[in-house]
């Protein structure tokens, strides 16, 4: 099997018609998936957990942990579109924690 057959096995799929994401790192409780089950695995018959959408209704977006978004416009932006999830989430919000930070010291002057 290619390296790249092994990785889009693990890819994430997202339903289009409700927002679940299926890992295949978490499989599926709700209907006796085990943890580490491709989505090309699943059953025909299985559906979404949440708005029971047929497997059809799922597209790829990548494994966990990659930058969202169209590859075509990674490229575009001051830098932030290569960025994954949690490193845009600790760049936010550690810019408003520092904000906050000099607001505060504000009371410090006379």
């Amino acid at each position: 099997m290619s390296e790249q057959a092994v990785e889009t096995q693990l890819d994430r799929h997202e339903c289009r018609a409700c927002g679940y994401v299926y890992e295949p790192s978490k499989g599926d409780n709700k209907h006796d998936i085990l943890p580490g089950t491709p989505f090309g695995e699943l059953p025909i018959t299985w559906r979404c957990p949440v708005c029971t959408a047929k497997k059809v209704a799922f597209a790829n977006i990548g494994p966990e942990g990659t930058a969202s978004g169209f590859k075509e416009n990674l490229g575009y932006g001051l830098g932030v579109n290569k960025m994954t999830p949690t490193q845009k989430n600790i760049l936010i919000f550690g810019a408003l924690g520092l904000g906050f930070l000099f607001f505060l010291s504000l009371y410090g002057l006379n």
